[in-house]
């Protein structure tokens, strides 16, 4: 049997002087027993692959809504590919692919229904703004909870690595950084190969010099991308790209801004609009009635505002919830004969 221990010695006999190593994590806010077998950051993925929040991504929004076809990515498979390519930089530079998986495998908890536009229309409506990153923070700080009532209650070093893989501020470990570009990559990629399928784009329509340094396809533009990182950061302490492939990166999203993510085939302004409505509603119902909060979240209402719980519920929910629950609360379903 192997012992915590034992896996916190190797790490400092295989792993990088720049990795994060368990045994010296910054800690936990609220000290707990460690486990006999795993590291702090081991234990830290498995609670988070065991989360509620994380099974709720399964039914929210990438890029497309609702699309019809079982091969579209949604918020699930992002984070998956997203911790592929993580774990992939993550060994090719001998750092922490514990902390690294768990980060990848928590940094989403915390996205709206409907991708990006539920989070612009939830950031319009509620006072305090919203982000889904420092939502991502608060799920795991707050909201999940097990049947206990325990918090989840991660290492810093992953805290950190969520609420820092978008923004201006640097997550203090390298493993935190390598989710910031692993991000990116997977997006990028991913959305590209969704928009194809989709046929909002066509192969001949990609920038023919990003497809002429990346590659033609989905695996060798992730492939050049992930070996750039590793071979520009190989023995530093920062996680960097070079100006080539950062250049090339950078005008294929500029590109998928311009033909995808604002295209009106995407971004229909009558089922923006109904979204939009579908926020408003929702937020606006349970704002006046907090009693018809989740018991956990209603739990919460000592200690926390009602707006501030009003926001938990509307981003905890998943497209088809949101739906249903639209439905349930706003649209008539006609009277009927008892039998």
């Amino acid at each position: 049997m192997v012992f915590r221990e034992e896996l916190e010695a190797q790490e400092f006999e295989r792993l990088s002087p720049f990795a994060a190593k368990a045994s010296q994590t910054r800690g936990r806010r609220i000290p707990e027993e460690k486990c006999e077998l795993r590291t702090d950051f081991q234990r830290d993925r498995d609670r988070i692959i065991h989360s509620k929040a994380l099974r709720r991504l399964m039914h929210k929004t990438q890029v497309f809504i609702s699309p019809e076809g079982d091969h579209f990515r949604t918020r699930l498979t992002h984070t998956l590919e997203v911790s592929q390519i993580a774990r992939t930089i993550a060994r090719g530079l001998r750092l922490n692919e514990d902390l690294t998986e768990a980060i990848a495998m928590g940094h989403d908890l915390g996205h709206t229904p409907f991708g990006h536009n539920g989070e612009e229309c939830l950031n319009e409506r509620h006072p305090g703004g919203f982000s889904h990153n420092v939502q991502s923070l608060r799920v795991v700080d707050v909201l999940e909870r097990s049947a206990s009532g325990r918090p989840m209650n991660l290492t810093e070093e992953v805290r950190d690595g969520i609420v820092n893989h978008t923004g201006d501020v640097l997550p203090f470990t390298l493993e935190g950084q390598i989710v910031r570009f692993s991000d990116r990559i997977a997006y990028i990629n991913h959305d590209i190969d969704d928009a194809l399928r989709g046929g909002i784009v066509v192969p001949e329509e990609l920038p023919a010099d990003c497809i002429a340094f990346l590659g033609s396809t989905h695996s060798e533009r992730i492939n050049t991308l992930v070996k750039d990182i590793v071979s520009s950061s190989e023995g530093k302490d920062t996680i960097s790209q070079s100006d080539e492939a950062a250049h090339y990166m950078n005008s294929l999203r500029n590109y998928m801004f311009e033909k995808v993510y604002r295209s009106p085939i995407v971004k229909q302004a009558s089922e923006l609009e109904k979204i939009h409505h579908l926020i408003f509603s929702l937020y606006d119902y349970f704002l006046a009635r907090p009693q018809e909060l989740p018991e956990d979240l209603r739990e919460l209402s000592g200690t926390e505002p009602t707006q501030e719980l009003v926001k938990d519920h509307i981003a905890n929910m998943t497209d088809r919830f949101a739906i249903s629950l639209y439905e349930e609360l706003f649209v008539p379903t006609g009277w009927k004969v008892k039998k």
